[in-house]
């Protein structure tokens, strides 16, 4: 009974969450924010998950990431795209949903929620816009959770729309990582539960 009552708090906190359906403008983050260690020749040495565990606006990612131990998925090879939400996106979420999320018997749905923010490979912000363009404005990616996600441009900001029914959109690209490229959004994507 009080796994069910578990299971329905979170899905009632997701549906409140995919009740944002336009994005407000990102919190502002500075590149200086979000650079990593440049080895000889211009070539990044820093992983997608070191980069992210420095990112001073995403410190909620970065617990999340360890807690549900998605972090080790992305300190390895990849490549990998991710979609990193900040921490005024985790702030659009119910308390009680997020908090949830970090329970350890909730560790796979936290799991599944962090793998709906990375696609297998690395997609730039001009590998997703041609992307978008050859589809008619419109395209689709299967995340690492194994779920498809919508992007489409928003005037010259790509916009994502999760399975959810929330939509994203990347407010800084292109951080490349020596395993990956981060784009920063300010939302939380919802995967279908």
């Amino acid at each position: 009974m009080a796994r069910w009552l578990l299971v329905a708090g979170m899905i009632a906190g997701l549906a409140l969450a995919g009740c944002k359906k336009t994005p407000e403008p990102p919190a502002t983050e500075t590149m200086a924010d979000m650079t990593g260690a440049i080895g000889a020749g211009g070539q990044e040495t820093q992983s997608i998950v070191d980069s992210i565990l420095a990112m001073p606006n995403h410190k909620t990612f970065s617990a999340a990431l360890a807690a549900s131990g998605v972090a080790a998925k992305l300190a390895g090879n990849g490549p990998f795209t991710v979609f990193a939400p900040t921490d005024a996106a985790f702030a659009q979420v119910p308390v009680a949903t997020r908090d949830a999320w970090m329970r350890p018997e909730s560790k796979a749905v936290l799991a599944g929620v962090l793998d709906y923010h990375i696609v297998p490979g690395r997609l730039t912000a001009t590998d997703l816009a041609a992307r978008i363009e050859a589809g008619g404005g419109k395209t689709t990616l299967t995340t690492a959770g194994g779920q498809d996600i919508s992007l489409s441009m928003s005037g010259n900001k790509i916009l994502l729309t999760a399975a959810g029914g929330n939509r994203a959109v990347v407010s800084t690209a292109d951080l490349d990582r020596k395993n990956g490229v981060i784009h920063v959004v300010d939302a939380v994507l919802l995967p279908r539960m």
